[in-house]
């Protein structure tokens, strides 16, 4: 009897605390449920963070147009090894030329630094198109097809055309007389492209070469009976290398403009500023000063 009392006694005990314990968890959710509202509202009453401001990148210094930048990068330039008197190393050992000239001319205008690579026209432009060169500057023509390929070109900085050149002593005197004979070009040149537009409707054959030097003595050697190239290139190099050529003044191409490049959109900044910076060079008169060194 008393141990029937005692556990009935409790079990009541036991029922009463946990009722307790169920009372206790209900009420400790409860404000977590109603805090979620108050968090809401707080998130949408939160004002808006301000713009940044503009970029400093593009600010430009009254004195020149000149735009600034707050970047160390380096631009790494390529350009051809001889290409005079666009490039080359003249007789103390500095690389020089109106393309050198230019760019030094057109980075200080527009204040960034550059890395100039004399690479080799065909390493010009395979390193800029691996991404290993962010732009190139090699008396570059600008043309419908180098644009359809993927080139992207500045404004032009200097009018040029093409000549076949033939030695000194050659009877030869126009296409017309290139019918069975072997020509020479360098590779991926508009002397190039000048040569295959022509070699069908005039019977020759073309070699091609890596540099200008090398092309001159094929043509000197015998080995090539004339060479299509940049007049103001090979009338350069026939006065400064006394080299026994002649240039065949009526076998001129229509002049297209030298052009600076780039081949992707990460380098356009750079295109950019070359265009600025040649505007201005143009008109202070440095432009004219660096053509003059040159050309005479």
């Amino acid at each position: 009897m008393k141990k029937g009392l005692s556990l009935l006694l409790s079990g009541c005990l036991m029922l009463g605390m946990l009722a307790g314990c169920g009372s206790s968890a209900a009420s400790s959710a409860a404000p977590a449920e109603s805090a979620a509202p108050a968090a809401s509202e707080a998130a949408t009453a939160a004002p808006a963070a301000p713009a940044p401001a503009a970029s400093e990148a593009e600010t430009s210094t009254p004195e020149t147009g000149a735009a600034t930048t707050n970047s160390d990068k380096t631009w790494v330039i390529a350009t051809d090894t001889v290409f005079k008197p666009f490039e080359y190393t003249d007789e103390s050992g500095n690389f020089v030329g109106i393309d050198v000239d230019i760019v030094a001319a057109i980075a200080e205008d527009q204040g960034f630094k550059y890395e100039l690579k004399s690479l080799g026209w065909d390493a010009a432009i395979a390193a800029c198109q691996a991404g290993q060169a962010d732009g190139m500057i090699a008396g570059a023509s600008i043309t419908d097809e180098r644009k359809a390929s993927g080139w992207m070109f500045s404004d032009g900085y200097y009018d040029s055309n093409q000549t076949l050149t033939v030695p000194e002593d050659s009877d030869i005197a126009g296409f017309a007389d290139l019918s069975g004979k072997n020509v020479a070009v360098k590779t991926g040149t508009q002397g190039a492209s000048y040569a295959e537009s022509l070699k069908d409707e005039y019977g020759f054959t073309i070699t091609y070469f890596e540099d200008s030097p090398t092309m001159y003595q094929a043509v000197l050697g015998g080995q090539c009976v004339g060479c299509f190239e940049d007049t103001p290139i090979m009338k350069a190099s026939i006065k400064d290398g006394a080299l026994a050529l002649k240039v065949l003044e009526d076998t001129a191409s229509d002049p297209a403009p030298y052009g600076f490049a780039i081949f992707s959109e990460d380098s356009q900044e750079l295109l950019d500023m070359f265009n600025k910076g040649l505007a201005d060079i143009k008109a202070n008169g440095k432009y004219d000063e660096i053509l003059a060194k040159y050309l005479g």
